[in-house]
């Protein structure tokens, strides 16, 4: 492969003495180098959301999103997929992130990993990835063979492919049925991806996992209502987004909360609605990925087979 061809390892002509800069000048041009991130990125805005489609379809059949990726581009994906249980509750397997060589890389660099290709392959098998998954290989210069080597196998085996990148041509913009290719060019650092690259890919899987979620019924209005309130911050950010959805007062609220056990979305559906727990509970395990539409008393008996009139 000629790296010289790649726009992430080529020389930024526009910071190349910013060895000689103040700090505050040091700034101004990694800030100035920054702004071209956005445009990047939403040149790229339909791919991503073809992207998102392939997520939706697939998770909607019980199927999994998966990262794959190696250094800055792993560690992005792992960081993404941790952050789906507490926000929306997903299961810790709904959504993972693998990095080549495995969880020590996310701290230190693991020498060679990313450039096993078979390693890549087998990380797929071991996480018997199947048609009804999406997986979404990340590399900055669009050719590091793990990440090839998990695109291929991942499609080998029937499941949808995005590579998500940063430079053309790249081994896996080809392999992949779906391309996101933000183009920010050449970084402050040369060939540091951990920058402009890396903000651009963050931006991206924060558009894809949250765009799928949102379709998959994990937010009312703008609000989480699948989150894990697993500590004191996320207790009281549930009685507020009840507070908010419903109108309701914090005692309601945290009323609601206790007759549900904790549970965001039944509570909210019980005061959305005037149903009982029971009710909401039965219509959120027959429609786990219910939208704000069915959050409303008509169409939950509707879902429900009853007369709304007898839903309470």
């Amino acid at each position: 492969m000629d790296y010289t061809r790649l726009a992430t390892e080529s020389v930024n002509f526009n910071t190349t003495g910013i060895d000689l800069c103040g700090t505050e000048e040091i700034l101004r041009l990694i800030h100035q180098e920054d702004s071209k991130i956005l445009p990047a990125v939403e040149q790229v805005l339909p791919e991503i959301a073809q992207a998102v489609e392939l997520v939706v379809t697939g998770m909607s059949q019980g199927g999994r999103l998966i990262y794959a990726g190696a250094g800055t581009s792993g560690r992005l994906g792992v960081l993404d997929a941790s952050e789906c249980p507490p926000t929306f509750g997903t299961d810790p397997g709904q959504v993972v992130g693998i990095i080549a060589g495995g969880d020590r890389a996310l701290r230190r660099s693991v020498e060679g990993a990313e450039d096993d290709e078979d390693l890549g392959a087998s990380d797929i098998d071991r996480l018997k990835v199947g048609p009804k998954d999406t997986v979404v290989g990340i590399t900055a210069s669009g050719n590091a063979p793990y990440v090839l080597g998990s695109v291929r196998r991942a499609k080998d085996r029937g499941a949808a492919t995005v590579a998500l990148c940063n430079a053309y041509p790249g081994t896996v913009i080809e392999a992949a049925d779906v391309a996101i290719v933000p183009v920010v060019g050449s970084e402050v650092i040369m060939g540091s991806t951990r920058m402009k690259a890396g903000t651009a890919d963050k931006l991206v899987l924060n558009m894809i996992s949250t765009a799928a979620m949102i379709r998959l019924g994990k937010v009312y209005e703008n609000l989480m209502v699948d989150l894990d309130a697993s500590n004191r911050k996320l207790r009281d950010r549930a009685v507020r987004i009840i507070m908010q959805a419903v109108g309701v007062e914090r005692k309601t609220a945290q009323e609601a909360l206790e007759i549900s056990k904790g549970a965001l979305k039944p509570a909210l559906l019980m005061l959305l609605s005037g149903c009982s727990l029971d009710s909401a509970v039965e219509l959120l395990e027959r429609e786990p990925n219910v939208r704000r539409a069915a959050l409303i008393c008509n169409r939950a008996g509707e879902l429900l087979n009853r007369d709304p009139a007898g839903f309470l």
